[in-house]
């Protein structure tokens, strides 16, 4: 019996190393995860949140620097220049990817971020986008 418990332990413990492993290890396919925004309002959804935020010329260079500043966030795919920019963010403990997506268009920034696994994010992407949109506008005083 305790033989049992003990191979039922590893075998547990396996699947959560294997399962942090696939989270962390899994590719970003850009195709996938650098789309259109399409933000038309403001919105809190389950897995993410969209913000549309007026902006000056330069705003999707400063909300770049922005975001790149802070932790644990990469370029995943486009570039200011083009004007729509999508970076992944991971959490700290498991490494769960998060995309967000910046479009900057008619003087506005359309911001999509969201989860990539799981069907609620707990709030983490609005806290981060509201807080980036929080410094970005502060930048302007």
């Amino acid at each position: 019996m305790r033989r049992m418990i003990i191979w039922i332990a590893g075998a547990v413990l396996l699947l959560v190393v294997l399962f942090g492993a696939y989270v962390r290890l899994a590719p970003s396919d850009p195709l996938r995860w650098h789309v259109d925004p399409q933000v038309t309002r403001n919105q809190d959804l389950p897995n993410g949140v969209r913000r549309l935020q007026p902006t000056w010329p330069d705003g999707l260079a400063r909300l770049d620097g922005i975001i790149m500043s802070g932790p644990r966030t990469r370029w995943l795919a486009g570039s200011v220049r083009a004007g729509m920019v999508t970076y992944v963010t991971r959490s700290a403990f498991w490494g769960f990817p998060d995309y967000t997506t910046v479009l900057m268009a008619d003087g506005k920034l359309e911001i999509w971020a969201r989860s990539r696994f799981g069907t609620s994010d707990m709030g983490v992407n609005k806290a981060r986008v509201d807080g980036w949109l929080k410094v970005l506008i502060g930048d302007d005083d």
